[in-house]
């Protein structure tokens, strides 16, 4: 596989992935703002509109102390995320899984796009509100949770917004990392990076650990597809494209002779 001269356009980025035995792709914030999804810090996110403190609301410990809190955050999150749909790079990449050509997708988001989007393997580092678990009797099987499904369920709860588990009554707590817990599946992702021919990073400024580390666990070609500044020195092997991450893509999937629905 031969290293791009220069920083590659959408040509030679079809080309890394075409010849590339090992594709791995890390996804940030920047992805589900192309979406419709503000940043939650920014100007416009829920944070900085409704008041809330992220320290507070994603606290493991005030969550088991009193649940109210985040679902209330839950509820406004998950009224602006109704309208929201995968973007043509969410369902971009899962074609490209579809083609064999990518061995999977890891994200720091918690949207659950991926998912809808129809990628297979996404290893989620700071989970998402795609399953649940009932923090009381341990029940885990409430999957495909969409937001209409969220929604549902805060109506009907006999606790709204808080959801209880059917079964037993407890506190039902989506499968998001909250501050004091683990990142998931961190030792998987690790692994898919490391033997990778190439990593595309696409929408993350890198500046979040411990996802941040894992360019540096690249051992082949690292791709930075992202608007603004990027938390990653220069070196061999690492390239930076400054664009539209749907723009891109859509140059890529042409290149590639590929279609996206």
């Amino acid at each position: 596989m031969k290293r791009p001269k220069r920083n590659p356009g959408p040509g030679a980025c079809a080309e890394l992935i075409r010849s590339s035995g090992s594709v791995v792709v890390l996804t940030g914030a920047g992805l589900s703002t192309a979406a419709g999804i503000p940043d939650f810090r920014g100007p416009n996110g829920l944070y900085a509109s409704r008041r809330y403190d992220p320290d507070l609301i994603f606290n493991i410990d005030h969550f088991r102390r009193d649940p109210l809190l985040f679902y209330q955050f839950t509820r406004d999150f998950m009224d602006l995320a109704r309208n929201v749909k995968p973007t043509f790079t969410h369902r971009a990449l899962a074609v490209l899984e579809d083609c064999g050509l990518i061995d999977g997708v890891i994200t720091q988001n918690i949207d659950a796009l991926h998912n809808l989007a129809g990628s297979r393997r996404v290893v989620e580092l700071h989970g998402s509100y795609w399953s649940a678990t009932c923090t009381s009797c341990l029940r885990g099987d409430v999957s495909g949770a969409t937001s209409e499904k969220w929604g549902k369920w805060m109506r009907m709860s006999p606790k709204p917004p808080v959801v209880c588990c059917p079964v037993c009554g407890g506190v039902i707590k989506p499968d998001v990392v909250f501050f004091g817990e683990v990142v998931k599946d961190f030792e998987e992702a690790s692994a898919m990076v490391s033997r990778s021919d190439l990593l595309l990073v696409l929408g993350s400024s890198l500046a979040v650990y411990p996802a941040a580390v894992l360019p540096r666990m690249a051992s082949g070609i690292v791709m930075v597809v992202n608007r603004g500044d990027v938390s990653l020195s220069e070196g061999p092997g690492r390239y930076f494209i400054d664009q539209d991450l749907n723009d891109f893509f859509r140059a890529v999937v042409k290149e590639l002779g590929l279609t996206v629905p």
